[in-house]
């Protein structure tokens, strides 16, 4: 007994068009959220040096910066680390000399501000010779 009664059977088939439609929501998806690491960049071989230091010259008032803000011109503390105070500390330790080299000895914790107040009463007292001292790297 044939009870379809003369209907043709349907084959199921797949519709692809709404899985390729995931697929590129998928892959837009991954395009936009993916990080590319740049490692190209330009490649420097800095110059090096081995200066024998220098000695210490006459001329040179050596000012050193603690972290704690601290100012000490030739190793003697400064009672105030106003510009005023610190301008006639330098004036004292110039003694007669016109033209002195100021070298900042500076903490890497001290704040910019002593730093900046250290330039100024140098230029207040004025020396507009300044420099900074650094250390090698180990």
């Amino acid at each position: 007994m044939n009870f379809q009664g003369g209907r043709s059977r349907d084959e199921p088939e797949i519709n692809l068009i709404p899985l390729i439609d995931v697929l590129l929501v998928i892959i837009i998806f991954l395009m936009l959220t993916t990080t590319y690491a740049k490692f190209s960049g330009l490649e420097i071989n800095l110059p090096t040096a081995d200066a024998s230091k220098q000695a210490e010259q006459p001329n040179e008032i050596n000012v050193a910066v603690t972290a704690a803000g601290q100012v000490l011109v030739n190793k003697a503390p400064l009672a105030s680390t106003d510009v005023p105070s610190i301008s006639e500390a330098l004036r004292r330790a110039a003694g007669g000399n016109k033209e002195p080299v100021i070298v900042i000895n500076a903490d890497a914790k001290a704040t910019h501000q002593s730093v900046v107040d250290i330039m100024q009463a140098a230029q207040l007292a004025g020396y507009p010779q300044i420099s900074f001292a650094t250390q090698s790297p180990r």
